[in-house]
């Protein structure tokens, strides 16, 4: 994670992208980047999805990219670790969703009370 920081950081100085690179920017990017993710599931059925073609599959590796580096960019302006971040949501998402009550189902939290 340290060295994708580092790597992200020096790109933007490089270039003189910092003054863009704004809390407000950088998570409208990651929306932008996860649409374009979702652009090449866009009219597959589910199998397709998950037979995808090595074009598919390049596209979709460069725009996971793309999501991770906007991403890991905010976390780092925020002086926020990503992984601990996904780390605490997934022990927060555990206790809204015990597995003895949602197992199977892919109802809301909200929707088990």
């Amino acid at each position: 994670m340290e060295l994708l920081k580092e790597k992200i950081r020096e790109f933007a100085r490089e270039r003189d992208w910092d003054k863009y690179h704004s809390p407000k920017n950088l998570a409208m990017g990651v929306s932008v980047e996860a649409a374009e993710l979702l652009e090449v599931f866009l009219w597959l059925t589910e199998d397709e999805s998950k037979a995808l073609t090595e074009e598919q599959l390049t596209n979709v590796k460069h725009e996971i990219g793309d999501v991770m580096i906007h991403l890991t960019n905010l976390a780092d302006r925020l002086g926020l670790d990503p992984i601990e971040c996904a780390l605490e949501k997934v022990d927060l998402n555990r206790a809204k969703y015990p597995a003895t009550v949602v197992k199977g189902s892919a109802k809301k939290y909200t929707e088990y009370r």
